[in-house]
């Protein structure tokens, strides 16, 4: 058995599924601000779109930190309590990034 291997593994499969959920925070939090202030389709311009695009996409660039938080850990003497809890991690960066779109707004 290869332990790196497997820490990898472990954080490979505990974050990504949890990616979907992230971004789907993020969806919410824009389609709910696009709704609070009633903004028409027909008024939106590519500038704003494109800005959301690059948005996402530094987004879920800020998600990989997770990655390296959680392999720290596991490869430390705290890596039980931390599979425990690391759920924690992912609640916190995720209010943390929906909380950065609507205080842009």
């Amino acid at each position: 058995m290869n332990p790196m291997k497997d820490i990898v593994t472990d954080s490979l499969r505990y974050w990504e599924p949890r990616r979907v959920a992230f971004n789907a925070v993020l969806v919410l939090a824009v389609a709910g601000s696009f709704f609070y202030h009633q903004q028409s389709l027909a008024a939106l311009s590519w500038q704003p779109v494109v800005g959301l695009l690059l948005a996402a996409v530094l987004a879920n660039a800020l998600y990989c930190a997770a990655y390296a938080a959680d392999l720290l850990v596991q490869w430390s003497d705290y890596q039980a309590v931390w599979r425990r809890h690391r759920w924690m991690l992912w609640v916190v960066g995720t209010a943390f990034a929906a909380g950065i779109y609507l205080l842009h707004e």
